[in-house]
């Protein structure tokens, strides 16, 4: 029974693996003027440091919106995927601006690379 339950536990995480981690370090070029890789460095956006160790809006010295402190995310590669697709609509009021990645195959790119580059 334990090792079913763990085998279900990495499925999704083996989902988000799959994407190209070399184009998603390219895609997140995007990202970069706003979010930093670098422990404690915050720019327009929170540092995405260790983002999958942690909840939203817990980034120390970054004012979030009240809707996503509200929010009770946990940053994990599937949460950040439906946040990365349409923000609004993931966390309303929240003040990201960001349109959202429509492309679900550059999100899984982008993933792939914030797993090992966040870390």
């Amino acid at each position: 029974m334990n090792r079913l339950f763990l085998i279900l536990l990495t499925v999704p995480s083996l989902a988000m693996a799959e994407g190209n981690a070399a184009q998603g370090q390219k895609r997140f070029e995007e990202c970069a003027g706003c979010h930093s890789l670098e422990a404690g460095k915050n720019i327009l956006g929170p540092s995405l440091h260790g983002i999958f160790e942690r909840g939203a809006a817990e980034v120390q010295g970054f004012m979030y919106s009240p809707a996503l402190k509200r929010s009770k995310i946990r940053w994990t590669p599937q949460t950040l995927d439906a946040y990365i697709a349409d923000p609004q609509k993931a966390v309303p009021a929240n003040r990201m601006p960001y349109a959202g990645l429509a492309d679900s195959a550059a999100r899984a790119d982008l993933i792939a690379y914030l797993l090992k580059a966040t870390r």
